[in-house]
Order: structure tokens, then sequence, then C-alpha cells
């Protein structure tokens, strides 16, 4: 069973070495609870934590979600799995693994502990949508058998696990579908829009757009994005989600490309390039449940947000 102790949580953050963990682990260990951070550093990256070494309430475990996991703790986020089309499409078949497998072990886990357990999905879910902007009652617009589907079908399998054991066994979960996100430490050669972009305009190398770059994103800076999460694992138990957690302010890629450029001071040119597979022409979260179950909404505009990551990138490169 899940101790309680004291007001301190003893937290177990798997994927805790990636970008969005190892923020999340910063926020956890800020409001003074114990944080056990799991990683099989695939994508994620001991430099993300190492300004926490010596942390006396931090542990580090190099282990696969993929296999069972023997730990006491008294909640769990699920954030491991590759979350980049690049670093997904790299082993396609492990990433359902990770997400199959991965929500399997650690609901048993949540499970034998009576612990609320947080998933990390995704807006992949909608797929390439056919209802914009997206709300959580939106079932979706999924390629089964695409190049793009380890995640998408990954992460659907993972929510219906989720609800299933919810259901099943009465476990606490709680489903955020989490949309484009960017902050300090991405990764550098993750393909996304925004670490593509900014690494381009400092190299002074042209910034490759995919298609004629009318496509659109909405941007969460990754702060926004930790405060959305734990407000929804700290929600009532009826608020099990799906919440959409991102920003919904909408630009095209091609404005996200322009404002690159202004921000960095970069000359590197604009090129097209064809548009993948699969690729979703429109990606924008309606927040209601969001403002209302959780009293939550980003503050951070892209204006804002840009600069530091612009920064985090710059000190990297210069390294």
């Amino acid at each position: 069973m899940a101790r309680s102790y004291d007001s301190t949580k003893r937290i177990l953050v798997t994927g805790g070495a990636g970008f969005v963990g190892s923020h999340l682990i910063d926020y956890l260990l800020g409001q003074g609870h114990d944080v056990l951070c799991v990683d099989n550093l695939f994508t994620g990256s001991k430099r993300n934590i190492a300004h926490l070494h010596n942390h006396p309430r931090l542990e580090f475990l190099r282990h696969d979600v993929c296999f069972p996991l023997y730990v006491e703790v008294d909640e769990i986020y699920n954030m491991a799995c590759p979350a980049s089309p690049v670093h997904y499409q790299y082993d396609p078949v492990q990433t359902t693994k990770t997400s199959v497998h991965g929500a399997i072990n650690m609901l048993g886990l949540a499970k034998r502990l009576k612990a609320r357990i947080l998933q990390a999905s995704t807006s992949e879910v909608y797929g390439d949508p056919s209802v914009h902007p997206q709300t959580e009652d939106y079932w979706g617009n999924v390629n089964p058998i695409g190049i793009r589907s380890c995640y998408d079908e990954g992460k659907r399998c993972a929510e219906t696990l989720f609800f299933d054991y919810h259901r099943q066994h009465g476990v606490e979960i709680k489903v955020a579908r989490i949309f484009n996100t960017y902050g300090p430490r991405m990764h550098p050669s993750d393909g996304r829009v925004v670490s593509n972009f900014i690494v381009q305009a400092l190299a002074g190398e042209p910034i490759t757009i995919y298609g004629n770059g009318a496509q659109t994103r909405s941007f969460c800076y990754v702060e926004d994005l930790v405060r959305g999460l734990v407000a929804l694992m700290e929600s009532p138990a009826e608020v099990t989600g799906p919440v959409n957690l991102g920003n919904p302010v909408e630009f095209t890629i091609r404005q996200l490309a322009e404002q690159v450029l202004e921000l960095t001071n970069s000359k590197s040119e604009l090129i097209e390039l064809p548009l993948p597979q699969d690729d979703p022409r429109q990606r924008q979260p309606n927040i209601t449940q969001a403002k209302t179950k959780l009293g939550w909404e980003p503050k951070f505009p892209l204006a804002q947000g840009l600069p530091a990551t612009i920064e985090y990138f710059a000190a990297l490169m210069n390294k």
C-alpha cells in the first residue's frame, strides 16, 4: 500500500531524464517531494538532470519500463516514450512496446500500491483531425498502419489500458493529452519544428519547412505544461481525463520560422521540402476542460518562451 507518513510524497517519474520529465522533476522537488527518476536514456539524457546531482531527495534508476519495476511510491507520472517522429520512428516496434508494455507495468505497480497514476498521452491520438480545434470527446482520424502509427496507436492503446484498469481494478488514473511543447532541454536533433528551426537558424543553415508552411501548430511552453500536469494529478479522483494540455494560440509553421529568424538575427533562408506522410495539417487544443476542471491555462506566449529556448540552444551549441 502507498505510504502517507506526512505531506511529503515519494513520486516516481518514468522518462524523468527527458525534456518534459526533467522539468517536472524540478517542480516536484521544489514542492518538497522525494522523486525517483526512472529512465533508460534512449532519448533522455543525464545532462537534463545534471544540475540535480547529489540532490538529497532525488534518486536515479536506469531502467526500461517495458520490464516490471518493484518500488514503493505514492504517485506515478508515466512520461516514458520517445516523443518526436525522428526518435519514435527509429525503432517503431520498441516505441509501441514502451507505450503498451510500459503502461501495463506502471498500471500494475499502481494497482499493487493503490497509488494514483498519470499517463502522458498526446495530441497525436487525434491523428490528422477532421475536427478543429480538438476536444477530448473527438475520437480522432488515425492511420493504424502508417509510419507514425507506432506512436499514435501506442498512446491510444495506453489510454485504453488506463481506463480499463480504472474500471476493472479501481486504479486512480489521470490522462493528459499533451500538445506541442517546447523549451530548454529539448533534444537538438529530435526533428521537432521548434528545435529544428532554432538549431538551423543559429548555425546559419537553411530553415527547412515541410510543405508550404501553411499547416498549423500551437506551442505550449514547458513550464506551463508542468503546471498543468501537476494540477491534473492533484485534481479530485473523479477527474480522470483525458484532458487536453496545450496552448490554444495557433501559428502556421511559416510564422514560427519567421519569429525564429527575427529573434536569432539569422540570415538563414527558408526552403520547402515535401510534407511527411500523415503529417497533421492542423493542431490546436480546446482547453475548456483544463480551465474548468483544473483552473489551468498557459501563461507564456510564444514571444516570451522562444527567447529562453534560443538561449538554451545557443549555449549548448557553443560548448
